[in-house]
């Protein structure tokens, strides 16, 4: 399905429901306000994530969750392919999600850094490069079968659950986005995963997981500091097979809230 729409597209894809509203909610709703059509999707159904309830049971729980999330956002929401745990850098599943990102036809993807502190975020990361990368190959089989397309695609990866990745190097963001004006949504956005209050406590014992992510926004803030309380902040996937070097469409649509960030010269 070709999206009719001239106005530019995000997509939104994570691993379980739930993360989009940790790590990329502030800058997707500054995108939508900025004109774009905006999607959201969890990979996984989140079945595992619960210590109560049966798997099918959480998973239909979870769904409803992330669907009143995304009607807070005005986004359209897709529905998971995998299972918890079961998200997999295969042929079977590339195919998979490679029909879903040619059905949506993004301008723009947010996604999870590529390492990242679980091996779902991760694989996520992994498969949407790998569906966006081969979005107009004709020789690429998509499942179900969708036309390719050869509209240039940016993609940015978040900072990964935690602001360090699983051996606990710090994240180096290239820019920060300035969420101070859509941290209330973002937050109304979180508080429809009522399910994942007690499991994480249970699980990752992190107390009021609505506090850990503002507190996650003021750190990620306070390490360049630019006049945000609360920020966003993002790694860009190397243009080559996506789009020409100088696009860059957050930092044009996002220009009053964008803040590049400095790094150490590789020069000696």
């Amino acid at each position: 399905m070709v999206n009719p729409s001239p106005r530019p597209v995000v997509l939104a894809a994570a691993a379980h429901p739930d993360d989009i509203e940790f790590c990329f909610a502030g800058t997707l709703l500054q995108l939508k306000e900025a004109g774009c059509d905006i999607h959201m999707w969890a990979l996984a159904n989140g079945c595992c994530g619960t210590t109560t309830h049966s798997r099918e049971e959480i998973a239909r729980i979870r769904w409803e969750e992330a669907r009143a999330s995304a009607a807070i956002a005005g986004a359209t929401a897709h529905a998971p392919l995998f299972d918890d745990l079961a998200v997999f850098y295969d042929r079977e599943s590339i195919a998979r999600v490679s029909g879903v990102v040619r059905s949506i036809r993004p301008t723009i993807i947010l996604t999870h850094a590529l390492q990242d502190y679980m091996e779902d975020h991760q694989n996520v990361a992994r498969l949407i490069v790998s569906a966006a990368f081969s979005r107009g190959m004709p020789n690429h089989q998509t499942s179900p079968e969708c036309a390719p397309y050869n509209d240039p695609v940016r993609l940015y990866h978040a900072a990964p659950h935690g602001l360090h990745d699983g051996m606990g190097t710090p994240f180096a963001p290239d820019f920060l986005v300035n969420i101070d004006s859509t941290l209330d949504t973002k937050r109304e956005m979180l508080a429809c995963h009522q399910s994942q209050s007690a499991w994480l406590q249970d699980s990752q014992k992190m107390n009021a997981y609505l506090d850990e992510m503002i507190s996650m926004g003021q750190t990620m803030a306070q390490r360049t500091p630019f006049g945000a309380k609360h920020a966003e902040g993002w790694r860009r996937h190397s243009h080559l097979g996506f789009c020409d070097a100088t696009f860059d469409p957050i930092q044009q649509l996002l220009s009053d809230k964008f803040h590049p960030v400095s790094k150490p010269s590789l020069n000696h």
